[in-house]
């Protein structure tokens, strides 16, 4: 087959005519829509996508049949009408007007083909496979999950814009991150890393990415927030791409709020990559699921270690509470919520290590799980799940009889 030449064009806001109305027409317009160009639609009626599309304004219809000099001003031609001889009228008035032309009928005849793409933030994958689009379509979606899940080489090897991503690396276990954490791993100048992020993940980074340690463990911060913060400015100022890798999600008691707002103050590109939360993961890896129906519509989520909490409110709560960063002080926190009326014989679950090979749970309720919690050395890292649900773990947990 004679060889193509690959181009990559831009669109934005230039005028690009389809001609046809049905569902093949649909496809080349969301394409070149989503590239920004002024589409126009030639055809006496639409398919239901495009008529939505002709609704919201996002292109301009000409409700009729094609006529000679539909595509004045075109940079590019899509033709999709199903009909050979309306087709080799649109492509024989787009040869003459030296514009690149896309017919759906017959691909041999077009002096333009649309590739299947593959993208990944501003890495863009055009594959073209000798006319065979089932091939090209395969070959796409490998592609596309290698790009979101970090497997190929993403990062930039030339200066450009600086930006911050704050990354949720999930409960633990490195493969209960998201794709696009992944990929934001694998774009990474710079991995400002928590202490329960899936550390793991770094053994997969290029030898140059800068890894800094900003974990806080019980009376030991390697970094304050406020340094953490300005450290995320600076670097992103400075042109790197930045990840924040956090364990859980960094919008639950993991002060990504903060580093969010600090790097939209000093105008600093900033995305958000939510995490699976440890509060919800790591019980549901223990088998207990926080709601469950006949004994919890509700549940909620504590950082135990701030001082203020108001105990007697959480006492009469219903549901399910989940405990985090509590271990230390869990003898005075049952203590505190017997005191406030709340049953001692409630059930409780210390799940540590959640997800990992090593994880651990702890069973009894709360007039007795610090004494149990202590018989056995319960350690943080570790969630406390305080409620009915707790008792589930005994028969839907790994470790069930």
């Amino acid at each position: 087959m004679t060889s193509r030449h690959p181009l990559l064009v831009d669109l934005a806001g230039r005028r690009v005519v389809v001609v046809g109305g049905g569902p093949v027409a649909a496809r080349r317009t969301r394409g070149v829509l989503a590239d920004g160009a002024d589409v126009h639609v030639v055809a006496p009626a639409l398919c239901e996508d495009l008529a939505d599309l002709a609704t919201a304004g996002a292109i301009t219809w000409h409700p009729r049949e094609y006529a000679h000099g539909d595509l004045a001003g075109a940079w590019l031609v899509h033709t999709a009408t199903g009909e050979r001889r309306t087709d080799d009228a649109v492509a024989a008035e787009a040869q003459a007007a030296r514009t690149w032309c896309v017919r759906a009928d017959d691909a041999a005849a077009s002096t333009a083909w649309t590739p299947a793409v593959a993208r990944a933030g501003d890495v863009t994958v055009a594959v073209g496979a000798g006319g065979d689009p089932r091939r090209a379509v395969a070959l796409r979606s490998a592609l596309q999950v290698q790009l979101d899940t970090g497997a190929l080489p993403l990062r930039r090897r030339r200066p450009g814009p600086g930006r911050v991503t704050l990354v949720g690396g999930g409960p633990g276990d490195p493969g209960l991150i998201t794709t696009r954490g992944r990929r934001a791993l694998a774009e990474a100048d710079v991995v400002v890393v928590d202490r329960l992020a899936p550390r793991a993940l770094l053994d997969e980074l290029e030898p140059d990415v800068e890894v800094v340690e900003a974990g806080k463990a019980p009376h030991a911060h390697t970094l304050t927030q406020s340094e953490i913060n300005v450290l995320l400015v600076e670097r992103a100022r400075a042109g790197q791409r930045v990840v924040r890798l956090k364990g859980g999600d960094p919008f639950v008691l993991g002060r990504g709020g903060e580093e969010l707002a600090a790097c939209l103050a000093a105008g600093v590109d900033v995305e958000v990559v939510p995490g699976v939360t440890s509060a919800i993961a790591v019980p549901g890896a223990a088998g207990v699921p926080v709601t469950h129906r006949d004994l919890a519509r509700q549940v909620t989520i504590v950082s135990a270690h701030d001082t203020g909490t108001d105990w007697e409110t959480l006492a009469r709560l219903r549901g399910t509470l989940v405990l985090l960063m509590g271990v230390g002080r869990i003898a005075e926190h049952m203590s505190l919520l017997a005191s406030h009326g709340l049953d001692p014989a409630t059930p409780v679950a210390v799940v540590e290590d959640g997800t990992l090979v090593t994880q651990r749970t702890t069973l009894g309720t709360v007039a007795d799980i610090a004494d149990r919690a202590r018989d056995v050395g319960v350690r943080n890292p570790a969630v406390i799940v305080v409620g009915a649900v707790a008792s589930l773990a005994a028969t839907l947990g790994p470790d069930r009889s």
